[in-house]
């Protein structure tokens, strides 16, 4: 059966009392999407998890970013956010960064925002706008999360883009950046304005609640050592510690001194793995999603900040 001219409405069919028009969507728009080319720069797609009667519900729907790690598992970490996209009303987007979009075999661009010709965090910027356009929905904000390589480009994207932010979610990083006047991007932001055009927004940083775990056994160097000659080599590229629970320590300090609000935790048992941690995710961003709810209802005319 041919399925591209099919459409779905949410599941009761109806427009309730007081709703706006529902509009439709085709087949793979809703629930677990297929996979869109991001228009504005068409070397990266990403998926999505819609939830079938978003356009039904009480509550506003809002928007979580995943973003994977170096295996590149985009899908998988859509469907791990599924049931809270569901529950909550939230659109999950899970972007895909392959490896090499530059023909140089380079895995680890978007771990530290830029390549030559590629800025990361405009790359995620107009995917959400494409959802925003597709869905007819506006996300001023939303929430972050990433592992591992991912977890890298949560860190960066903050520091740069803070007022696009309702939450963070850091788990497991190999490498970090310090909120730090003494040393270059990717080690500290000293350099942000001249290398990236933004200067350091650190009232805006402030603002955003921030998670950040770590497993108690995941303390392998192997991958994350940065060695002289190295792609992403720069003075002080160790220097936040050896393993991934004291990289992460640097950072829970580094945020808490820029006045932050952070919530760490190091889970017993737990190595190189973002199972357990999605788990402890999903109920932090609940907690900031009702308390960013609560706000919106407690002043329904307030402004957020307008992006260009």
């Amino acid at each position: 059966m041919d399925h591209k001219n099919r459409t779905l409405v949410p599941a009761n069919g109806g427009n309730p009392l007081g709703h706006p028009p529902v509009k439709r969507f085709g087949l793979y728009d809703l629930g677990q999407t297929t996979v869109y080319t991001a228009s504005q720069h068409p070397s990266f797609s990403y998926c999505l998890y819609v939830p079938p009667n978003f356009q039904l519900s009480a509550v506003k729907p809002e928007l979580v970013v995943v973003v994977h790690g170096s295996p590149r598992t985009f899908m998988d970490f859509r469907d791990r956010f599924q049931d809270f996209g569901a529950s909550e009303n939230a659109l999950i987007l899970s972007p895909l960064f392959p490896v090499g979009v530059q023909g140089d075999h380079n895995a680890d661009g978007y771990k530290y925002l830029s390549e030559p010709g590629i800025r990361y965090d405009e790359v995620l910027l107009g995917m959400v706008a494409d959802v925003s356009s597709r869905y007819d929905l506006r996300f001023d904000r939303f929430a972050l999360f990433g592992f591992s390589g991912g977890a890298q480009f949560v860190n960066r994207f903050m520091l740069l883009r803070p007022e696009w932010l309702w939450a963070a979610s850091i788990c497991a990083p190999g490498s970090v950046t310090l909120v730090d006047d003494v040393s270059d991007w990717w080690v500290g932001t000293r350099d942000v304005e001249s290398r990236f055009g933004l200067a350091l927004n650190r009232a805006a940083l402030a603002r955003v609640p921030v998670q950040t775990l770590v497993g108690a056994q995941d303390v392998d160097t192997d991958e994350i050592t940065h060695v002289e000659g190295g792609r992403n080599w720069m003075p002080g590229a160790n220097s936040a510690g050896r393993t991934r629970p004291e990289r992460l320590e640097r950072l829970r300090a580094s945020l808490l001194a820029a006045g932050l609000s952070v919530t760490h935790e190091v889970l017993d048992g737990v190595g190189h793995d973002p199972v357990p941690m999605i788990s402890h995710t999903k109920q932090f961003f609940a907690a900031e999603l009702a308390r960013l709810r609560a706000a919106a209802d407690a002043s329904p005319c307030a402004q957020f900040p307008t992006h260009s």
